[in-house]
């Protein structure tokens, strides 16, 4: 056996040591009952709960256009392999009445009919399942429903289901030019009357409803949810702030914990946390609300609001879904690599927690301003203070949160590669620079801020690089 094999085998092993001595891991399948979880007694206005109908026929490859529901299928369906990890992919239609709010809480309407669909991605066995669904608020940014936080690495890994909800009329709308057989019956606007989406929040509490309801079509089919996560990024996390900072107080409460990722958290304390997580690109100014027993915030240097890893999983399927992805003239070269989903997905097993058990997750530091307002950075351009994940710590390119151009560039965030000269420099040997990462990721999952199965990946990447080897 090579030197250099036997000092990646030992590399390896030292890794997997130090993380799982941390008690960090990743999330696993749980025994406490749902009682210990489910959330307090309803103070306020009680959730309906809506009726669902599914699982929707239809399956990749399908044609939108075809008259029959069982021709088409449903939009954005992933293309990870799910069945090989022994996860299923199903969509559910949501029928009920959902009440009307304003953005400042007030009261429009009641009992105003829906309906709308819900896309499931599941453990298909219980065994697989570790408890929480992740309630994903679509975001509709572009003009039709993302799944802006499925990342199917980490979730899958994980245990997780994820629900995508579409809550709001610009994304409902989108669906039923789509696929006209598929979500022509499709309205969350009380038949055009409430058009400035007046029912999108009671309409995700009512998902959230189905989501521990056991009668009638169970959208998570033999699972039972022990914990209800809302999470929403950007746009959705906007709306969830709405929700919680003004529906919420005056409405039973559906969902343990909140995660509002890459957008505005809740300036409320309220009886569920709320944690909240953004990049590089989301950080404006050095006044930020104070970390306490009910919110904690994360800031992650050189990541991006839309970073490299999301962009790149979605291609395919708007090229397949939509004839082509949007392409962008951005200033500087698009997109950060710094993985935020990491991040991300440490925070969700944080969360869980939290909500559970009360066990407050771990403070971060923040971002650094320079005196003059603006983002301090090091001699390589790369942001100071904040969440430092290896791809940060032991660069390899200048990755930051910044960009500018046309339409969407300024949250792309920066990739722009180190030349071989600088590389040389900064590792002189490929057996350094793989020592440096697995320091950098030790570090951060003995913080909190990164899971095993992760910093194993980057580890892995490192072995395989030809960085130090010239």
């Amino acid at each position: 056996m090579s030197t250099w094999r036997r000092t990646s085998r030992i590399l390896l092993a030292a890794l997997v040591t130090a993380t799982l001595v941390t008690g960090a891991a990743e999330a696993a399948p749980r025994s406490a009952p749902a009682a210990e979880t489910a959330p307090g007694p309803a103070v306020g206005t009680p959730v309906g709960t809506p009726v669902v109908q599914g699982p929707v026929a239809g399956t990749v490859p399908g044609d939108p256009s075809a008259p029959e529901v069982e021709d088409t299928h449903p939009w954005l369906s992933t293309s990870t392999d799910l069945a090989a990890a022994g996860y299923v992919e199903e969509e559910f239609y949501l029928s009920g009445e959902a009440d009307g709010y304003s953005t400042t809480g007030e009261l429009l309407a009641s009992s105003v009919p829906y309906t709308t669909r819900v896309i499931v991605r599941r453990p298909a066995d219980p065994g697989g399942f570790n408890g929480t669904v992740l309630t994903e608020w679509q975001n509709v940014s572009a003009g039709y429903d993302l799944d802006a936080l499925w990342s199917p690495e980490q979730i899958v890994r994980g245990g997780y289901a994820w629900v995508g909800v579409s809550a709001q009329r610009v994304g409902v709308d989108q669906l039923r030019g789509w696929s006209p057989a598929r979500y022509g019956n499709l309205d969350v606007t009380g038949r055009g009357r409430f058009t400035a989406d007046e029912l999108s929040y009671d309409v995700f509490a009512q998902a959230a409803r189905a989501l521990r309801s056991r009668e009638g079509a169970a959208p998570l089919g033999p699972l039972r949810a022990e914990t209800v996560l809302a999470v929403g990024a950007s746009q959705s996390a906007t709306r969830m702030t709405v929700y919680y900072d003004r529906v919420l107080p005056q409405a039973e409460p559906v969902f343990d914990g909140y995660a509002h990722v890459v957008g505005p958290a809740p300036s409320r304390k309220g009886a569920e946390p709320v944690f909240h997580v953004l990049s590089e690109t989301d950080v404006r100014t050095p006044e930020r609300r104070a970390d306490d027993d009910r919110y904690r915030r994360w800031e992650v240097a050189g990541t991006a609001h839309s970073g490299w890893h999301g962009q790149e999983y979605r291609k395919s399927l708007l090229d397949r879904d939509l004839g082509s992805a949007p392409a962008y003239r951005c200033d500087r070269p698009p997109s950060s690599r710094v993985p935020l989903q990491h991040v991300i997905a440490a925070a969700y097993g944080h969360l869980v927690r939290w909500a559970e058990h009360g066990v407050r997750p771990p403070s971060a530091p923040p971002l650094e301003f320079a005196p003059d307002g603006s983002k301090a950075r090091d001699e390589l351009g790369l942001a100071r203070g904040g969440i430092r994940l290896s791809q940060v710590g032991v660069p390899t390119a200048l990755n930051t949160g910044d960009n500018s151009g046309e339409t969407f560039c300024l949250l792309f965030g920066t990739h722009i590669p180190f030349d071989e000269g600088r590389l040389d420099r900064l590792y002189p040997s490929h057996t350094g620079y793989v020592l440096a990462v697995r320091r950098a990721d030790t570090r951060n999952v003995l913080s909190g801020y990164l899971l095993p199965g992760d910093a194993l990946r980057n580890f892995r990447e490192a072995v395989d690089s030809d960085i130090g080897k010239r």
